[in-house]
């Protein structure tokens, strides 16, 4: 696997761990009672959320469920990470374009 992959893998497990620790914590859950919803240990769960790991989709999925969001709320802003792969025009640029 490339370098750029590599990195580019662990900066979207930062920042999908980023996101669901920022729910979890406006929810008011601590991150033993998001675990126990979704049986798993918390320190699985910490290691989710400070991007040591990736998770399944299945395992996101039961996340959100446990925080009551959407599976997309958990991606909501990734677009911005794939710039190197897939280049984004910004709105503003398209509609110049018109």
């Amino acid at each position: 696997m490339s370098i750029m992959i590599e990195s580019k893998r662990n900066e979207v497990a930062r920042f999908v761990g980023s996101r669901i620790r920022g729910i979890r914590k406006s929810k008011g859950l601590t991150i033993e009672q998001l675990a126990f919803e979704i049986g798993i240990e918390y320190t699985q769960l910490s290691r989710i959320e400070r991007g040591r790991i990736n998770t399944s989709i299945f395992q996101l999925f039961l996340i959100s469920k446990a925080l009551n969001i959407c599976f997309s709320e958990i991606m909501n802003g990734i677009e911005y990470l794939q710039h190197d792969f897939c280049p984004i025009t910004p709105p503003s640029a398209v509609i110049r374009q018109i």
